[in-house]
């Protein structure tokens, strides 16, 4: 808790007594996400595509990538959309426990450390319409971000990019066509922010690429010199 006022470390401590922190992923006390199920969290590994990351052979662009490239450079996932990663997602996006994005940038952090690929100069979220936000509280993707701009040392473009229309939830798009026409047009990116940046974008979970494609083509239009795309878990 370094950093915190003492005020604030008491008020943790006295939550800490009440409400004792417990494992999204077998429930033991003492964290959200233990060290024994953060290790135990299902790798997103290679062989996979270079651009999209999905599951491929040789790890070679894949036939969708090949055929019409995404607008960001590439995107990367350090793990699967299965186990303890679905439990700690879905608690932070719908639990309320936003306390989970420390540990989950934590290790998106090492992730980023490691995949000698992904160049940037600052950090922005994938944004959630402002109705949305107010009705959740926060976007748990800017949790994540604003985590990782702390832990990676990049600056946070919390105004970089925003969603100036409403969209139905991803989940609910039945493919992945769907979803690419439910997203077109959906975000504003801010050149004063992203101009001739390389923009590492954040968010918790990545199915289709959709979402992420679209965000990428804004930060571009606004003059970004880059797109990697980052999310704690992709859907295989």
């Amino acid at each position: 808790m370094a950093g915190l006022s003492p005020l604030t470390r008491v008020g943790q401590a006295v939550l800490e007594v009440i409400f004792p922190s417990r494992c999204v992923g077998c429930g033991t006390y003492g964290s959200f996400l233990c060290q024994s199920c953060q290790a135990a969290l299902p790798r997103a590994r290679p062989p996979r595509c270079p651009v999209c990351w999905q599951p491929q052979r040789q790890g070679d662009p894949c036939g969708r990538c090949r055929e019409e490239r995404p607008a960001f450079q590439g995107a990367r996932s350090p793990y699967l959309y299965q186990g303890a990663a679905r439990e700690a997602v879905h608690a932070l996006k719908y639990s309320y426990l936003s306390a989970l994005a420390q540990p989950m940038a934590q290790l998106m952090a090492r992730y980023v450390e490691e995949e000698e690929a992904i160049e940037a100069d600052l950090v922005v979220a994938v944004p959630l319409y402002a109705r949305r936000q107010r009705l959740r509280g926060y976007n748990q993707s800017a949790l994540l971000a604003r985590e990782l701009s702390r832990l990676c040392g990049l600056p946070l473009a919390e105004r970089g990019l925003a969603r100036r229309r409403n969209t139905p939830p991803q989940a609910r798009s039945a493919d992945a066509e769907a979803r690419k026409r439910n997203v077109a047009d959906a975000f504003i990116a801010d050149g004063r922010w992203v101009e001739g940046r390389r923009v590492l974008l954040i968010d918790d979970v990545m199915t289709t690429g959709a979402t992420v494609d679209a965000c990428a083509r804004a930060l571009h239009e606004a003059g970004a010199a880059s797109v990697w795309a980052l999310s704690f878990a992709r859907e295989d």
